[in-house]
């Protein structure tokens, strides 16, 4: 069996035995985009920790006040979403923070990921691996509140609710974050994030209920390479990006933040990432993020390739204000 059939199988079976998640019929042959969340069921928590049980997709979830990081609840500990190109996920906790899942195939993998083992996903496989080291930073794309040069995560949030789709012709996962407390104030914060087939892109759409200053996303810091910066000639859109070895595994990846400029307030340099911070708004706020891997199916190799892609990117939404 080659490897796309075996992917294929293999999901098709995980999504199948998966109870209580009408999403999981929506995969398909055809289907290029996926999202799920996958948590511990039949086992009990012991302090933060959750002991026992076996994974199922549920569509919606409240996160339980007593989930923290490697709580070992979450299966790959938040929400996953991928098209055939690149996977993502958000970690449901306290850091926010969004990493990536490097492919080497065009074939739907998550419905299997991290089922033969909690953290397997950080050896590579044959269908890839989780590729990138997010630390103390925001991954690529996520959200946080940066104020006097300090980066404030989802440490103090009156609860969190996530909820996952699959469409014909997208995939996402909607976040509501209720009563995030930063700096003595506090908003509820909706997050939607959205993948396309055969793109690497996501879109997000973000809003406040309050005006808040520092609203802000950004790309990690790694390695030192530096930070590429474009803003079309029109001024409606630009981007930042990094280009190079900066993966779990020595090779070469490309991660970029498209933003509207008119929403921006400016690019700037953060203690653990390269950040656009926002201008206060109850608006949707909308950008879009992604990550290029070399190791991919006609992955991009080098820099020069990966400025073109982005710029053909850039002159699409300064032609039509979206990439979708």
């Amino acid at each position: 069996m080659n490897l796309s059939k075996l992917f294929l199988a293999t999901s098709t079976v995980c999504l199948l035995a998966s109870c209580g998640s009408k999403q999981t019929s929506l995969q398909s042959k055809n289907q290029k985009t996926y999202a799920e969340i996958s948590i511990k069921d039949g086992g009990q928590w012991n302090d933060r920790k959750y002991e026992g049980g076996t994974f199922k997709n549920v569509e919606t979830l409240k996160v339980p006040a007593n989930h923290t990081d490697h709580s070992w609840y979450i299966r790959y500990e938040g929400p996953g979403w991928e098209s055939n190109k690149v996977g993502y996920r958000l970690y449901l906790d306290w850091r926010n923070a969004i990493d990536i899942y490097g492919k080497k195939t065009d074939t739907l993998v998550l419905a299997h990921v991290g089922q033969d083992g909690f953290d397997s996903y950080h050896k590579m496989s044959d269908w890839g691996a989780d590729i990138l080291k997010v630390a103390k930073g925001m991954g690529v794309g996520s959200i946080g509140r940066i104020l006097n040069n300090e980066m404030y995560h989802f440490k103090d949030v009156d609860s969190t609710i996530a909820k996952v789709h699959n469409d014909k012709n997208e995939s996402g996962v909607k976040v509501d974050y209720f009563g995030w407390k930063t700096n003595n104030q506090k908003t509820d914060l909706q997050s939607w994030l959205t993948i396309f087939p055969d793109g690497r892109y996501t879109k997000h759409v973000i809003q406040s209920s309050e005006l808040m200053e520092g609203i802000c996303t950004g790309i990690v810091k790694l390695n030192k390479l530096p930070v590429i910066e474009k803003v079309s000639e029109n001024k409606k859109w630009g981007y930042i990006a990094t280009y190079g070895f900066q993966t779990l595994f020595e090779d070469q990846l490309g991660m970029a933040v498209f933003y509207e400029v008119a929403t921006a307030e400016k690019p700037f340099e953060g203690p653990n990432d390269h950040l656009i911070q926002f201008k206060p708004s109850k608006n949707k706020i909308t950008f879009y993020f992604l990550g290029a891997w070399e190791n991919e199916p006609n992955g991009i190799k080098n820099k020069e390739a990966f400025i073109q892609y982005l710029d053909q990117n850039l002159k699409t939404l300064n032609d039509s204000n979206k990439l979708n």
